[in-house]
C-alpha cells in the first residue's frame, strides 16, 4: 500500500485551521443498441517491493524504494504546497451540471471543486465543448478540473446525437463477447477524448446474480451488467478498461463491491437496498479485481449495505469495504468516489457534511454531488474536518494528492497523463 508515502508528504502540505441512475439513469430514454451507428447518425498491474534498503551497514545508505504508481511526483507536491485550506478541500469534490444549464461561478471560484460531471443527455457537442471550455476558464490555470461523465452504452449514454456514438449495453456486450466489449469501450473513449472529457464513469462491474435477472433494478432491469458469472465479467471489464486507456480516457469501476444482489436502485430508493450475501471473499469482487489489475484510476463505492462485511453502515461510509477490502485487500491505491451523495434517495437522511465526513473516515477520497448547490457545505465541511486534528489534515491531503495525480495522469498538470 502507498498510504503510509502519501501521508508523510512534506510537513509543509497540512492543512491550516479553518478560519472561516447515478442521476441520468432513470431519466435516459431506452433506444435499441445499434452498434453500425455513427456519430452522425444519432496499470495497476503488480505493484513494485517496497524494500526497507539493503545498506552495507551504514543506515544512511540505504537503497530509496522505487517510487509506485500512485506516489505523488514532484509536481504535485508542489501544487498542494500551493494551495490554501479550502483549494485543498475543493479538490475532493465533484459536481454534477445538468444538460442546458449554465456552470454556477462559485463551484469553481469560491469552492474550487476539483471537477465536473455531465447529467442527462448531451446531444450538441458545441454544448459539451462549451461547457468544458467554461470549466476550464473558471479555474485557476494551475489547478483545472476533471471532466467525466457517464457513458456505458445502452440506456446510460449521457452524450448522444452528434456528440458520441451509439454503443450496446453491457448486456449485450457481454452476451457477443471481450472483444465487442474493447470495440465499443474504445468508441467511448475516443468519443470522451474529443470532446476533453478525461474519465468515462464506466464500466460496471456488478455480477448481476443470476436468480434476480431483470428484478435486480439497478443493473440487471436496466441491462448495464456484463452477466452473472465473475470471470466472464472480469474478462469484459479487463477489456473495457484497457480500451479506454487506449484512447485516452479514465476507467472507472462501479459500483464497489457489486449491486448485482439488490433489487432497489439506490439512486431511487432507500428500501431494498441491502446485500446479505457478499463476503470479503466472494468471487463477485473478481471482476472488480480484474479491472484494478488492468490499471482502473477510479472505484465508485455503492451506497448499498453489505450485511456479511458491515451490517452497520453504506459501503461508502464503511472503513470495512473502504479501507479494509477495497485499499488493502485489492491492493487499489487510485482514486475512491462515492456514488451520487446529493440527490440520492439512498443517502438522503444523512445530514450533508457528515456524507463528506463518514467516506473521508471510511478512507474515500472524492465525493460526486448531482446537487450542485450543496457544494459549499460539501467544501465547507472538509475543509472543517481538515481543521481538527493531524490525522484529519492528513487524511485530507492524501486525498487531494490522489486527485491531483489523477489529473497529472490524465494530462491536465503539464506534460502528466
Amino acid at each position: 500500500m502507498r498510504r503510509r508515502q502519501l501521508l508523510a508528504l512534506s510537513p509543509a502540505l497540512a492543512l491550516a485551521a479553518c478560519t472561516s441512475p447515478e442521476q441520468g439513469d432513470g431519466a435516459d430514454p431506452v433506444l435499441p443498441a445499434d452498434p453500425e451507428a455513427t456519430s452522425g447518425g444519432e496499470e495497476k498491474g503488480s505493484n513494485p517491493t517496497r524494500g526497507e534498503g539493503t545498506g552495507s551497514g551504514d543506515e544512511t545508505e540505504q537503497t530509496e524504494p522505487a517510487p509506485g504508481p500512485w506516489d505523488p511526483s514532484e509536481q504535485v507536491t508542489g501544487l498542494l504546497e500551493q494551495l490554501n485550506p479550502r483549494e485543498v478541500a475543493g479538490q475532493l469534490v465533484m459536481v454534477g451540471i445538468t444538460a442546458g444549464s449554465t456552470l454556477p461561478s462559485e463551484i469553481l471560484r469560491e469552492h474550487h471543486a476539483g471537477g465536473i460531471f455531465l447529467l442527462d443527455v448531451w446531444r450538441d457537442p458545441d454544448q459539451v465543448d462549451a461547457m468544458v471550455a467554461a470549466a476550464r476558464e473558471g479555474s485557476r490555470p494551475e489547478l483545472p478540473p476533471l471532466v467525466a461523465v457517464d457513458q456505458e452504452g445502452g440506456q446510460v449514454r449521457m452524450l448522444r446525437g452528434d456528440a458520441a456514438r451509439r454503443t450496446p449495453s453491457a448486456e449485450e456486450l457481454g452476451e457477443a463477447g471481450p472483444d465487442a466489449v474493447g470495440d465499443a469501450y474504445t468508441s467511448i473513449g475516443e468519443d470522451l477524448a474529443a470532446r476533453g472529457i478525461q474519465v468515462a464513469f464506466s464500466p460496471v462491474a456488478d455480477v448481476v446474480d443470476p436468480a434476480l435477472g431483470p428484478a435486480n433494478e439497478p443493473v440487471g432491469g436496466l441491462g448495464r451488467g456484463f452477466g452473472t458469472d465473475p470471470a466472464h465479467v472480469g474478462d469484459c471489464v479487463r477489456a473495457a478498461v484497457q480500451s479506454l486507456h487506449d484512447a485516452g480516457t479514465g476507467a472507472t469501476l462501479k459500483h464497489f463491491p457489486g449491486l448485482g444482489r439488490v433489487e432497489q436502485n439506490t439512486d431511487h430508493s432507500a428500501e431494498g437496498i441491502i446485500d446479505d450475501t457478499t463476503t470479503i471473499e466472494d468471487p463477485f469482487l473478481d471482476s472488480f479485481r480484474a479491472g484494478i489489475d488492468a490499471g482502473a484510476e477510479l472505484v465508485m463505492l455503492a451506497s448499498a449495505t453489505y450485511a456479511q462485511i458491515d451490517s452497520e453502515a453504506p459501503a461508502m461510509f464503511s472503513r470495512a469495504v473502504v479501507t479494509d477490502l477495497l485499499r488493502d485487500r485489492l491492493g487499489f491505491e487510485g482514486v475512491a468516489v462515492t456514488d451520487d451523495i446529493g440527490a440520492a434517495k439512498a443517502v438522503a437522511a444523512v445530514p450533508v457534511p457528515e456524507r463528506a465526513t463518514r467516506f473521508l473516515d471510511a478512507g474515500g477520497d472524492v465525493l460526486l454531488t448531482a446537487d450542485p448547490t450543496i457544494t459549499g457545505q460539501l467544501v465547507d465541511a472538509i475543509q472543517e474536518w481538515a481543521s481538527r486534528g493531524p490525522e484529519q489534515e492528513q487524511r485530507v491531503r492524501e486525498s487531494a494528492a490522489r486527485m491531483l495525480t489523477l489529473k497529472e495522469r490524465r494530462g491536465l498538470l503539464g506534460s502528466g497523463g
